[in-house]
């Protein structure tokens, strides 16, 4: 078995909870956002010093960092489409 489908999927995110609210799918959409600009500013996807991929990989590297944030939130993430979910369906149900 692979690391990859070893893991598994937090208990916020089961089938029957509210991940299929549009607003706990926008919070997810932020969250993604926000992964993939902490993955630019750590260096993610940056093109390599020696054999790097020229200016093509330069200019798809934010597509690679959008790709890998979306990945981090569909398995949990850091948390904060849950945080944001919760904070913003309590101040619509005011």
């Amino acid at each position: 078995m692979d690391a990859i489908s070893s893991v598994r999927q937090p208990s916020h995110l089961k089938a029957g909870s509210d991940q299929d609210d549009p607003l706990f799918k926008a919070a997810q959409k932020l969250e993604a956002t926000f992964l993939a600009e902490m993955l630019k500013s750590a260096g993610f996807g940056k093109p390599r010093e020696s054999f790097g991929g020229g200016i093509g990989e330069d200019q798809f590297g934010s597509f690679l960092r959008q790709a890998q944030a979306d990945e981090m939130v569909k398995t949990g993430g850091i948390g904060l489409a849950q945080s944001l979910f919760e904070a913003l369906k309590e101040r619509a149900d005011e």
